[in-house]
């Protein structure tokens, strides 16, 4: 039986979200985030990874992402997120400076209880790809990505979020990522 979000045509753009196990808030370090737009970059440069946009929150990431059609953009989207889990699990273990010590049993807990997992879960497993197949959902998907540190009262524009693709769009700024724009 299929998923009723899944990724049917590599022609189109798609909203998709990572959510990290449990909702725990591991984006507060800069060093995480650091790591996942490295591979980002990585997917783009070697993979054919399109970025429309996205928004790096404390415990979730939201992106638009399309394929220049080398690589299917399911098979991307699962080395991004195995490559990201696998390597911020790392330098978790490795840090010194990572007090939230609770954090890497909850994942070897919750990794030893699924079958899809060998031994730890950082990501989870679902990312609810939505087709941006009109104007007005890519619209309404742009916004809602841009505007999410704002709704979480975190800055009052979007374009001060660093982690986001708001600052291409609202500033005609170069920000963190290279993009496809969608506008």
């Amino acid at each position: 039986m299929g998923r009723k979000y899944s990724i049917r045509s590599q022609d189109q753009f798609y909203f998709v979200t990572f959510t990290i196990l449990h909702w725990i808030d591991v984006f507060t370090r800069p060093g995480y985030k650091d790591l996942f737009l490295e591979s980002v970059r990585y997917c783009q440069e070697n993979k054919g990874l399109e970025v429309g946009s996205w928004c790096i929150m404390t415990n979730h990431v939201h992106m638009i992402l399309g394929t220049k059609g080398e690589n299917r953009l399911e098979n991307i989207i699962r080395d991004l997120k195995s490559f990201t889990s696998r390597h911020i699990r790392k330098m978790m273990e490795m840090s010194c400076s990572e007090s939230r010590k609770w954090i890497l049993p909850m994942m070897y807990n919750a990794g030893t209880k699924k079958s899809n997992n060998k031994d730890f879960q950082f990501w989870l497993q679902h990312n609810h790809p939505i087709e941006l197949n009109t104007n007005a959902l890519l619209e309404q998907k742009l916004q809602y990505i841009h505007y999410n540190p704002v709704k979480a009262g975190f800055v009052d524009d979007p374009s001060a979020w660093l982690y986001s693709s708001a600052r291409d769009y609202y500033r005609e700024e170069k920000g963190l990522l290279e993009l496809v724009f969608l506008d």
